[in-house]
């Protein structure tokens, strides 16, 4: 954006800011390149272009207004990634999909203040860091029931029990499919729609997977999403963790360890469990 502000203060160039991520923001972008033209003497009229993508060419319309799509309304989000994917990706799920962005982050320090003009009205929370520890405690913290983030918070979701879709770099070579599946536009609207979904139903189908034997079920991580964790489980206790379905097994976890903490415990055992487990009334 510095390059083509610079280009246009010194040689009158013109740009587009708007990144045509979601219907909203494609047509957005198109009405800008519109108005663009039009103010070079040029009479042009994209709306008819808009109408046809829109109704014939993205599904992410129709499909917000699914059944299926109802079914995510109010669920819990967090979004992570470079400034422009981060910041689109809250504004789909927020503003297209009814979905509760509890935080919106990013890695770009130096456009931390664009991003929080672009996310804040659409999340609870904007985030601002290059510290995957602290990435991973606010994770962990507000507990959401997907990511979207970088392959970095994929890899704190598989350790959470929470699925993750990557939306941005570091990615990793599966990112990349071999068939046309385009992130941008009306195209790219339904490539979108499909990772969203997909990201929160997987957790479920995961679920299952672990209950009836689909796959089996790994060892529970005993540490936290920090690397400074003091606490250990002891074998019985772990033994015990596994027997918690994974879905809620990291919620347990982490209130027992803020239970034994709060008390000043340096190792859960099964008597820790059942008092945690008893101070909530479970």
């Amino acid at each position: 954006i510095m390059a083509a502000k610079y280009l246009e203060s010194e040689f009158g160039t013109p740009y587009i800011d708007i990144t045509p991520m979601g219907v909203v923001e494609t047509a957005r972008c198109i009405r800008k390149i519109q108005q663009v033209v039009n103010a070079q003497g040029v009479n042009v009229d994209y709306e008819e272009f808009i109408d046809n993508q829109t109704l014939h060419v993205s599904q992410a319309a129709w499909f917000s207004r699914s059944i299926d799509c109802q079914n995510l309304t109010g669920k819990k989000a967090v979004v992570f990634g470079d400034n422009t994917h981060a910041a689109a990706m809250t504004k789909i799920l927020a503003r297209e999909m009814g979905i509760h962005v509890v935080w919106a982050g990013t890695y770009c320090k130096y456009d931390a203040d664009w991003f929080r003009e672009q996310v804040s009205e659409y999340c609870d929370e904007v985030l601002i860091t290059e510290d995957n520890g602290e990435i991973g405690d606010a994770i962990a913290r507000v507990e959401p029931s997907a990511i979207f983030g970088t392959q970095m918070e994929r890899h704190v979701g598989k350790r959470l029990n929470i699925p993750c879709g990557v939306i941005a770099a570091p990615i990793h070579i599966q990112n990349f499919p071999i068939g046309y599946k385009p992130f941008m536009g009306y195209e790219g609207t339904n490539q979108i729609a499909d990772l969203v979904y997909n990201s929160f139903t997987l957790g479920m189908e995961d679920h299952l997977l672990e209950i009836f034997g689909g796959h089996d079920t790994k060892e529970v991580i005993t540490k936290s999403i920090s690397a400074d964790s003091d606490l250990n489980w002891t074998k019985e206790a772990k033994a015990e963790l596994n027997k918690v379905p994974g879905f809620v097994r990291g919620k347990v976890k982490r209130n027992t360890e803020k239970f034994a903490r709060e008390r000043g415990f340096e190792q859960i055992s099964l008597e820790v469990m059942y008092a945690a487990k008893e101070s909530v009334g479970a």
